[in-house]
């Protein structure tokens, strides 16, 4: 089904073939149409390192605000290029009052001040409308979503936190090494009940743990691409950030032609393809064929099987994922064995919602399985979310709302919230049958320090509604007889030219921004002292740490536009002590900083030094360990609530995610990693000390020797390592944050 080649592969006739041994790789590598792309954008003059000026910026309203808020203390006159901002994870206005709905109201306020773009809440998810009116061939778009991908509609899509489009609202450049190029070649044609998400999950799952393609690009090729419709493209494009890889890009023919027609931008349309010898450092294969009906099992989208095998042994599974929740949840116990009954698996509730569900093709096909059937009376329920209205218009006009709820399902307006655990939340030890993005612990809203605990697991939305019909029994769409009826879609524009407000290239700099209670600025940070102490605040050994564990998603929304408040949450579903240490660690330095010797921190200097001498110019903050640490979300408040805690320092192996590396930068975070199989033993309340950690940094070295200080009074040394950094990099770090580093630009 699915194939890795570690071998260079070059593009021959259309077809690719194992490169040749005198290839020159490096300029082949050229001929990719991921390097033709990022070369028309990069301002760098250096082969192996890219400057990128993008061609457009998206965020939604758990980002938009701490964007501009950041960019604003920078100097921020007016958006440069085309910024959509969408209302489609905030939107809810359940929780915490008027919060939510303030962040919106300053969102367009930001547009009519500086330019920008304004999609209210409901109107479109945010990948959605940058795919009907941003995307074009051969242009870039960064976005502060970690799914920010349209590489199937030729646009090269980049997820990063928040900073990195402050910096394009600057105009300043995106900094990253020239990376490597994966070529998929898919073949064949999927089967009937195959969709988008089976495909994504079988490649997730054949990639992720291996980090196979972490930081690379996808460029998807190959004459199974005429099989897939342009939104069954879209569908496994989006999930390939769940790979790690970097962006993703594919060949583009008549059917991404007809899309921009149909979007009325035929203008937007380029053929883009390899050229004759491109080079690609390693290859997947995909026999579209061959891949069947698939589910992702908690706690993550890599946790996959075909749902036959996973029928076939879901006992020993279910019982896989129980024990992977008792290990990260003690309050709360998880029981999926009880979801079997006679060989099948009872699932509790479906839903098709997103930016990779709520497509149009997957919402019509789901129909065509549902149609004069129903999803039963009894515990499960079936939610679809349009990915965004002109979608939800058009699918009732064809008449596929009407047969979803003929059969039973409920039609929601256009959301992210299920995605990310703000919406359809589930009964106590519920399973919830997702065709969304992720399945991280939480993604549907339950709270296990609170005893409450649930679970996702994903599967396309043809499998879902075959589901729905078998009364909630797991059930894969392949084993159905139906016959899926092909609709052409047809793009009603004029419902955003009603609602959506576009301002860019007119900005109103006289206009008032419109501020709410919750928004706040953020708190003073200091740059970087010659030595530092950090104390452990949270030492996690998992093997892959994610975002959602980090900061939370779901309920923390609400204060997504307050620092202070937010920070509250942070690794409180995974490490609750965290920010009681933290705070009390912030509480020693405030003192040190007002001029006084508080006796804690001199203790532990005395133990690396002269503490009196230490103590004017050592920093003292908190600092967190995981083995792998930002899988996961591109938002930079993972990063942010440690920077506004008092966090100094990350140490780890290695970062599951440039993004999450980038982030901890930006905030002014020491991002260092240890060799691997370096031991960690260290425990909570145990400190490092860095000397000379400036200088280090200013000089660019990248291997720095520092001292563990033991609960017993012990000192060990140990090896820290920061590779990689650019020279901004080392500036945004020494000035303490991104925010600082501009504020000295301007002095």
């Amino acid at each position: 089904m699915i194939q890795y080649f570690q071998q260079g592969i070059q593009w021959r006739g259309g077809a690719p073939e194992r490169a040749a041994a005198d290839c020159d790789r490096l300029r082949a590598r050229e001929g990719t149409i991921a390097y033709q792309i990022m070369r028309a954008h990069s301002v760098s003059d250096e082969a192996a390192a890219l400057r990128i000026r993008f061609d457009a910026l998206v965020s939604h309203d758990i980002t938009y605000v701490g964007i501009i808020q950041t960019a604003r203390a920078s100097g921020l006159q007016e958006f440069p290029v085309p910024y959509a901002m969408t209302n489609c994870h905030n939107s809810l206005c359940a929780v915490g009052g008027t919060i939510n709905e303030d962040d919106h109201v300053f969102g367009l306020s930001a547009a009519k001040k500086y330019g920008g773009i304004y999609v209210p809440a409901n109107q479109s998810v945010i990948h959605s409308y940058a795919r009907e009116t941003l995307a074009a061939c051969g242009s870039m778009i960064l976005g502060s979503d970690s799914h920010t991908r349209y590489g199937a509609l030729g646009t090269m899509g980049v997820g990063e936190g928040g900073p990195e489009l402050v910096k394009q609202l600057l105009k300043n450049t995106y900094d990253v090494p020239a990376p490597e190029v994966v070529l998929v070649y898919l073949t064949g044609a999927p089967k009937r009940g195959v969709g988008p998400h089976d495909v994504a999950l079988a490649l997730v799952k054949a990639t992720f743990a291996q980090g196979l393609v972490k930081n690379r690009v996808l460029e998807f090729a190959g004459p199974g691409l005429a099989n897939l419709p342009v939104d069954f493209r879209n569908g496994i494009d989006v999930m390939t950030t769940e790979t790690t890889c970097l962006s993703s890009i594919w060949e583009t023919d008549e059917a991404v032609q007809a899309y921009y027609a149909a979007h009325g931008r035929p203008e937007a349309y380029k053929k883009l393809q390899p050229k004759e010898g491109a080079y690609y450092d390693a290859m997947i294969t995909i026999a579209l064929d061959r891949v069947e009906s698939m589910i992702a099992l908690p706690f993550h989208p890599s946790n996959a099987y075909t749902i036959h095998e996973f029928l076939e042994n879901a006992g020993e599974i279910l019982r896989g994922v129980e024990e992977e929740a008792a290990k990260k949840f003690s309050k709360a116990k998880l029981d999926l064995r009880s979801k079997i009954h006679g060989g099948r698996v009872m699932a509790d509730q479906g839903v098709i919602a997103g930016c990779s569900g709520g497509l149009f093709d997957n919402i019509t096909e789901a129909a065509d399985i549902l149609a004069g059937g129903s999803t039963g009376n009894g515990y499960f329920s079936l939610s679809v979310y349009p990915t965004s209205v002109p979608v939800s218009l058009e699918l009732t006009r064809v008449g596929a709302t009407e047969a979803l709820l003929e059969a039973g399902a409920i039609i929601k307006p256009s959301f992210c919230g299920p995605c990310f655990g703000a919406g359809d939340v589930p009964a106590n030890n519920g399973l919830s049958l997702r065709h969304t993005t992720r399945n991280f612990p939480n993604r549907e809203g339950s709270k296990p320090g609170e005893g409450q605990i649930s679970a996702v697991a994903l599967m396309d939305a043809r499998s879902i509604a075959a589901t729905a019909l078998n009364g909630g029994y797991i059930t894969a769409a392949t084993d159905l007889d139906y016959t899926p009826v092909h609709r052409a879609y047809h793009f009603d524009k004029s419902v955003y030219d009603r609602r959506c407000y576009n301002g860019f290239g007119h900005p109103e700099p006289d206009a008032a921004l419109i501020l709410g209670p919750n928004i706040t600025d953020w708190p003073k940070m200091y740059g970087l002292s010659e030595n530092l102490l950090v104390e452990l605040a949270a030492v996690i050994h998992d093997p892959v740490t994610t975002t959602d564990e980090l900061i939370p998603s779901g309920e923390t929304s609400s204060y997504r536009s307050n620092p202070l408040r937010l920070s509250e949450f942070a690794l409180s579903r995974r490490v609750p002590e965290y920010v009681g240490r933290a705070k009390a660690v912030a509480a020693l330095e405030a003192e040190r900083r007002a001029g006084r010797a508080p006796e804690a921190l001199t203790t532990l200097l005395e133990r690396v030094g002269n503490a009196e001498q230490l103590l004017a110019d050592t920093q003292f903050g908190s600092c967190v360990f995981a083995n792998r640490p930002g899988d996961g979300s591109a938002r930079e408040q993972a990063a942010s609530c440690q920077k506004v805690l008092g966090g100094f320092a990350n140490i780890c192996y290695e970062y599951a995610t440039k993004r999450y590396r980038s982030n901890c930068i930006n905030w002014g975070i020491l991002p260092f990693t240890l060799a691997e199989g370096t031991p960690f033993p260290y425990a909570p309340g145990e400190h490092v000390f860095v000397p000379g950690v400036r200088r280090a940094i200013q000089q660019g070295v990248e291997e720095i020797p520092a001292k563990v200080i033991r609960m017993d009074g012990a000192v060990e040394d140990i090896t820290l390592y920061i590779r990689g950094l650019t020279e901004d990099e080392k500036t945004i770090l020494l000035e303490g944050c991104l925010m600082n580093y501009y504020a000295a630009q301007s002095r």
